[in-house]
């Protein structure tokens, strides 16, 4: 006589995330071919191809959709017994790109194969997500305690970010910590205990940048990457003091916002990308898609992205589990936090980091890990949408006869 309990179904995924990232993806494919083509179908190197970056980046698209509905058809609870191993996986990964890695833009963070690049960081966000959701899910109650609790997680989210630090790669790094902070704020941990990292870490940062560039100690390099950090500052704080050097990033990207109006130049008309903004199809894929479309269409791609977002965390608060919950809470808070970062650098709301506006700027290994983060998330939207037993359906209808009587 078989005496194993039946596991209940699975319900369906969230139809809405589902239908909203894949337009994410392919509005990513269409402004990546806008903002990239004129600068390939002019260059050897990319062997005058309009459609290098495009073929480039749909290649990852389809490989992130079967990864994507791979890991929705996956219960999100097995993702919680390969925290470990996963996680140390990726620790490993980023020790070994600081010591064989390639470097690219003073930064040593990718793995180069073949015709394409792997970032191990990429990776690194999502592991300390799943792994500090885990952590704190196990700890319950006692996050909100300092020793036994919350010092055991910034060690954790410390040791993650210092190996990101060593490439180094500044933005990051803090989009890993913010997050990890949102994280471990959603999961109960004292306040106290989190503001006070924070004002560490900003006194830090101000140390580094203000105090380190007093002093001309060390070696070119390290004089040059302190030199660098500053000028960014100083271009947040003033971009058309000297807007040929420091300042250049950001006033090309802000006349091409400035020039789009309320209706845009239309698709594939921007001038600012033509030579004059640093990476369109890449970091400053936002300022094209200001200039192109205009204040209305900025604005409605803005609410589809916010939407989105509050789509996500709505669907990962219904999780009955405080491990899917947190995860996806995670994960969307990643998303959001990298958006921001994004789009506030190229409008100067906040100092340029060099960050990927996810699912919409070019890059293979941002997209994958997105991808695949949203296919946890609609794995976890199956425990919200499980379906009821009968005797359930039959309560939920008792009650609502008796609330109408």
């Amino acid at each position: 006589m078989n005496t194993t309990k039946p596991q209940p179904k699975r319900g369906t995924p969230d139809f809405q995330l589902l239908i909203l990232t894949l337009l994410l993806v392919g509005f990513g494919l269409i402004m990546v071919f806008s903002s990239s083509s004129s600068l390939a179908v002019f260059n050897e190197k990319f062997n005058n191809d309009p459609l290098h970056f495009t073929k480039r980046q749909a290649a990852f698209a389809v490989l992130g959709t079967f990864v994507m509905f791979v890991a929705m058809n996956i219960n999100y609870k097995k993702y919680k017994k390969l925290f470990i191993p996963v996680f140390f996986l990726t620790l490993m990964l980023l020790i070994l790109v600081v010591i064989i890695g390639s470097a690219t833009n003073g930064a040593t963070s990718w793995f180069n194969l073949g015709k394409f690049g792997i970032q191990p960081t990429e990776l690194a966000k999502i592991a300390t997500i799943v792994y500090l959701a885990a952590l704190i899910t196990k700890k319950g109650e006692r996050i909100r305690q300092w020793k036994g609790g919350f010092f055991p997680v910034l060690i954790i989210v410390g040791i993650v970010a210092g190996l990101i630090m060593l490439q180094p790669d500044l933005g990051s790094c803090f989009i890993l910590v913010a997050t990890s902070g949102l994280l471990i704020y959603a999961g109960g941990a004292s306040l106290k205990h989190i503001l006070g990292c924070i004002s560490l870490v900003a006194l830090g940062l101000v140390l580094t940048l203000g105090v380190g560039s007093l002093f001309n100690s060390g070696g070119d390099q390290e004089q040059a990457s302190k030199n660098y950090k500053m000028g960014r500052i100083e271009a947040f704080m003033d971009p058309f003091h000297d807007e040929s050097d420091t300042g250049y990033n950001l006033v090309q990207s802000l006349i091409a916002i400035g020039q789009g109006g309320v209706t845009g130049a239309g698709y594939g008309e921007s001038v600012q990308k033509l030579h004059y903004l640093p990476n369109p199809y890449n970091d400053f894929i936002f300022s094209v898609i200001g200039e192109e479309f205009g204040f209305i269409g900025t604005a409605i791609f803005l609410l589809l992205y916010l939407y989105f977002i509050l789509r996500g965390i709505i669907v990962s608060l219904r999780c009955s589990d405080p491990f899917g919950t947190l995860t996806g809470v995670g994960i969307m808070g990643l998303i959001a936090i990298q958006a921001f970062i994004n789009i506030g650098g190229v409008t100067n709301t906040i100092p340029i980091t060099g960050v990927t506006l996810p699912f919409i700027s070019y890059g293979g290994s941002s997209l994958l890990v997105m991808m695949l983060s949203m296919g946890i998330v609609l794995s976890i939207s199956r425990d919200s949408n499980r379906p009821m037993k009968e005797e359930q359906v039959k309560s939920v209808i008792k009650k609502d006869y008796r609330a109408t009587v």
